[in-house]
């Protein structure tokens, strides 16, 4: 008899390729520049913090706001005879030198004294308009700068005064 054909099993080829090379160079310059990117970052000069200038502290972080709040609340009469009106305020001084704070408060009697005379001689219709208040504010700021001045104080580094609440009745 004849010889037995064998069927012949279907050639199986290779998947075929995809992309070639390009995805193998892409990968190799991400790594290559990321190496050199941490390179850079580790082996560049760091200067420590102790060699960083007075100048440079203070130009990157301010120090915090300290307020010193006048307690009691300021309550005056003011206003023209017969027609007499009651004006309260309290007020916040603020400053970032702790020794400034600390002389707003060893001189508290002194500066309630000014106040207390400053806003007993305002006008009520100036004080009813914002620009009368922030005029008051501003003149209120002046005062205490000037009251701590006289102390030998350093007045400029009051920053500001803040009227936390203000009740004209």
């Amino acid at each position: 008899m004849s010889t037995a054909t064998k069927t012949a099993a279907p050639a199986v080829s290779a998947p075929p390729k995809k992309g070639g090379k390009l995805p193998l160079v892409i990968g190799a310059a991400v790594v290559l520049l990321g190496g050199g990117a941490a390179a850079f970052w580790f082996l560049r000069p760091h200067k420590p913090t102790s060699e960083v200038s007075a100048s440079e502290a203070a130009a990157t972080a301010r120090s915090a706001p300290l307020y010193y709040k006048f307690d009691p609340a300021f309550v005056v009469n003011f206003g023209a005879e017969g027609n007499v009106r009651f004006l309260q305020i309290t007020l916040e001084a603020m400053s970032r030198d702790p020794a400034v704070v600390e002389a707003i408060k060893s001189n508290e009697p002194a500066i309630r004294n000014d106040l207390v005379l400053l806003f007993s001689a305002q006008q009520y219709d100036s004080l009813m308009a914002p620009e009368g208040k922030e005029k008051l504010r501003e003149a209120t700021l002046e005062s205490v700068r000037k009251a701590i001045n006289a102390e030998g104080g350093k007045g400029a580094a009051i920053e500001g005064v803040y009227f936390t609440s203000f009740v004209i009745q």
